[in-house]
Parts: C-alpha cells; sequence; structure tokens
C-alpha cells in the first residue's frame, strides 16, 4: 500500500520541485516557459508565493511526486478574494488520483483563507500533439472548473501556435460585507 501524504512545501523541497518542472518546461506546452529556470530563481518564486499563499507538495511513499500552489489573480485589492492556481506532477505520477487530492487540499485552504474564486490558466491546443492535449482542462471540469474565456494563438513554442484558456470555479458566497482574506499561515 502507497504512503501517500500532502503537506507544505519547503525551501528544501525547491530542487525535487524543479525538477518536476523542469520536464515540463523541455518536453511540453503545459507551460509557456522556454527555459528551465535555475535553483535560486525558482526559490525565490516559491519564497513570493509563500508570503501569501499555500504551497503544497504530496508525497508518495516519502518522494515528492507534485506539487501546487496559489498566487495573486492580478495583484490589485479588489481582486483580494480570487486566486490563480498551478498544479504540477511528476510526469509519470499522473492518473493516479494525486492531482484530484492534491488540489483539493489545496482549494481547501484557500478557502479557509476566506478565497472565493478560483482560476486555472490553461495552455489548450487547436489540435492536440505531442506537446498538448486537452487533459489539464479535462481534469479543471472534472473538479468543478468551467471555462470563461478562450485566448486564440496567444503563446509560441516548439514552432506551433497554442490557444489558452482560462477555468474558473467559485467556492463561497460573494457578499456586500465580505470578510478580508487571510494571508496563509505556515
Amino acid at each position: 500500500m502507497q504512503d501517500i501524504t500532502i503537506r507544505n512545501a519547503s525551501l528544501a523541497d525547491a530542487p525535487r520541485i524543479l525538477e518536476i518542472y523542469a520536464w515540463y518546461v523541455e518536453h511540453t506546452v503545459i507551460t509557456f516557459e522556454y527555459d528551465v529556470p535555475s535553483l535560486e530563481e525558482f526559490e525565490g518564486r516559491m519564497r513570493r508565493t509563500m508570503q501569501k499563499y499555500p504551497y503544497l507538495v504530496i508525497e508518495r511513499d516519502g518522494r515528492v511526486e507534485g506539487y501546487a500552489y496559489a498566487g495573486s489573480f492580478v495583484g490589485r485589492a479588489a481582486y483580494d478574494w480570487a486566486c490563480e492556481l498551478t498544479i504540477y506532477l511528476d510526469h509519470d505520477a499522473r492518473k493516479h488520483g494525486m492531482g484530484r487530492a492534491l488540489y483539493e487540499a489545496l482549494a481547501d485552504r484557500l478557502q479557509a483563507m476566506g478565497i472565493l474564486n478560483l482560476y486555472a490558466c490553461i495552455g489548450y491546443p487547436q489540435a492536440e500533439d505531442e506537446y498538448l492535449t486537452r487533459n489539464s482542462a479535462r481534469f479543471h471540469e472534472h473538479l468543478g472548473f468551467a471555462l470563461v474565456g478562450t485566448f486564440h494563438n496567444c503563446g509560441y513554442k516548439f514552432g506551433r501556435w497554442y490557444d489558452m484558456v482560462w477555468m474558473e470555479k467559485i467556492l463561497g458566497e460573494h457578499r456586500p460585507d465580505q470578510p478580508p482574506v487571510q494571508p496563509y499561515i505556515y
């Protein structure tokens, strides 16, 4: 039986998390990033996220197999109740339920902070190819996200143009006396 744990990420996890991410940069259009960031740059990204939002890892039998985090949706105060989500699993760890478990844990923590709207920015192929399928959009749809917009031919990678879609999930009630969002406490 596999031992699955979801926990807060730490900077000590950065090398493994970067290893997971690097595969997607080099082999897919799931990220529109061209070059794998340095470990130092990646640690800086993690630090900035951890100032306000959860950054989680999922371990299977003690090995980090994926990560997910939230970030500022736009960066203006009026958007504080909305955030953008990111998730990556080791390319050999997909289709085992870990993505769902990790995303649900992230959503629970965000809801506890007072976040109401979740957004996902997803690379989307006009026709599936060896670099990009529609699996990410399907994954989000299965988790209750709905398509809210498409940007056509906005990403160029591996000599091809790709669309990008935005998907949304509403977690809570929007009230006129909405309490402020609380920063995530590690």
